[in-house]
């Protein structure tokens, strides 16, 4: 088994297309390695019986000739993603029992494309959250583990929201998994567990179907082992969505066209971007030390690296912190009782919905909903709320007057390699830094990667995030693969399925 489950899902559809394996059997693989995996409580609810009646369709299919992009492919889905006649959550007591009688967009085209769904997986509460510690279902464990260090036997976060894909990607307990992404939540994860996370721009995966956070930031995006199955996984994901106002009607860049450039030509010529200002205060040496690593590997690829300038970015956390939870005090005000998901009978109307949202959301959703509905509330929504809509619009205009000149930016994807489960679960600011260097790409709308470069000194992943301009995806697939092959990560996590 440990044959299969070391394929890439690039690896994967090919033995699919010659028959040296079945679908059924490689979907049967990743079952029992989701089983052998299980402590790390990754998954929330498995569908075992389903992947096998896809893989039996995906059997077919490839027998008729007829097969998808991704077809015979296991994935996890995040559980912010609707999944018809599968139960939904947030990973929240909330929604408990609440099972969808639509599909998202997103998981619709991956299904059209021939994948197998695994089950559904565990993220922080309604993707709010850096260390994947807020789900109701418990924290999800990273399948790594320190070699050495003060972190030597402790259980380590696997990031956050989508910790628990980036926890079933490492631990090989699936070969594909689409997570979301608003302020990091794809890229952190991604480069806490050695994987490829991207985060495409804003509208170019459909929002319809995936449980609402934050909703002028949110982004479906896939995580992935490398970046040639990233290609392929966003290639299947995007798509125009007459059903999402925010959906972009511009064609997607031939992103496996992109990859074989990128490995046939490398990056001469590209110019690529080192911000200034994402050189912060206390950044390990080792982040330093990477980062300047990177830039080395793209220059000797003949790329030209400069030093730009973005000087809104310090204000990027401040106004990102009031920004997506105003959006959340408006998006989680739906949820009552009333109508599904869990309730808490009162003997008054305000009565039930106290008491329903008092017992369905956990603590850090309840904080950002209060952090959210005060800077809304009247004499605070033109100091806090305007000015920070007025700062996102200044970082923008940093980005766009800084592509210009360059291709793409380079900068670390986190400030620390994984911590220890618990270890900035008390302080919510400590918490909130996680995303010092993926929230501007977020606010901006604009495309940015992370890709696996190094381990830290106490053998952990650490990952190097790549910026792009809008809708240039394509320009992330390249300089992502010119790193990966400089880098050349091959680690496996110590917890991965065999």
């Amino acid at each position: 088994m440990s044959d299969i489950l070391a394929m890439t899902a690039v690896a994967a559809r090919q033995a699919l297309d010659n028959k040296s394996i079945s679908a059924v059997e490689l979907t049967e693989a990743y079952i029992k390695a989701g089983q052998d995996t299980s402590e790390n409580n990754a998954y929330v609810l498995t569908t075992p019986d389903k992947a096998m009646d896809m893989a039996k369709a995906s059997d077919a299919r490839l027998a008729r000739g007829d097969a998808g992009l991704l077809e015979g492919i296991p994935i996890g889905v995040k559980d912010m993603f609707c999944t018809k006649g599968v139960e939904t959550t947030a990973s929240s007591r909330i929604l408990k029992g609440f099972v969808p009688t639509y599909e998202s967009t997103v998981t619709q085209n991956l299904w059209q494309d021939g994948a197998v769904m695994l089950g559904k997986i565990n993220c922080d509460e309604f993707a709010m959250g850096s260390a994947n510690e807020t789900s109701a279902f418990g924290a999800v464990i990273n399948p790594w583990t320190a070699s050495d260090g003060p972190l030597k036997g402790k259980a380590l976060t696997p990031g956050g929201s989508s910790g628990g894909s980036a926890a079933v990607m490492a631990a090989r307990s699936a070969l594909l998994a689409p997570g979301t992404d608003t302020g990091g939540s794809i890229r952190q994860p991604a480069a806490f567990c050695g994987l490829v996370g991207l985060k495409p721009t804003y509208g170019r995966c459909s929002r319809l179907g995936i449980v609402a956070f934050a909703s002028s930031l949110d982004q479906a995006g896939p995580i992935t082992r490398d970046v040639a199955d990233c290609a392929l996984m966003m290639t299947s994901m995007a798509s125009y969505d007459k059903g999402d106002s925010t959906s972009i009607d511009a064609p997607m860049p031939d992103l496996m066209a992109a990859l074989s450039k990128a490995r046939n030509e490398g990056v001469k010529n590209m110019r690529i971007g080192i911000p200034d200002e994402y050189t912060i205060d206390g950044m390990p040496e080792q982040i330093v030390t990477l980062w300047e690593q990177g830039r080395q590997w793209l220059e000797d690829a003949g790329a030209i690296c400069v030093p730009v300038s973005l000087p809104h970015t310090k204000y990027a956390l401040p106004a990102y912190y009031i920004i997506a939870p105003a959006e959340a005090s408006s998006n989680l005000a739906r949820y009552d009782g009333v109508r599904y998901g869990q309730r808490v009978e009162g003997a008054t109307l305000d009565e039930m919905y106290a008491k329903t949202r008092g017992a369905g959301f956990g603590d850090e959703v309840k904080r950002r909903i209060l952090i959210g509905t005060y800077v809304l509330s009247a004499g605070y929504y033109d100091a806090y709320y305007i000015k920070a809509q007025k700062i996102r619009r200044l970082i923008q205009n940093d980005f766009h007057q800084v592509f210009s000149d360059v291709d793409a930016l380079l900068t670390p994807s986190t400030p620390s390699a994984a911590f220890a489960l618990g270890d900035e679960d008390k302080d919510p600011v400590s918490m909130f830094l996680n995303d010092v260097f993926t929230v501007p790409a977020n606010l901006a709308g604009i495309p940015a990667i992370s890709v696996p470069a190094g381990l830290s000194s106490d053998g952990l992943p650490l990952g190097l995030q790549l910026i792009a301009p809008a809708l240039r995806e394509d320009t992330l697939i390249e300089g992502a693969a010119m790193l990966e092959k400089a880098a050349g990560f091959d680690h496996v996590a110590s917890g991965a399925a065999s």
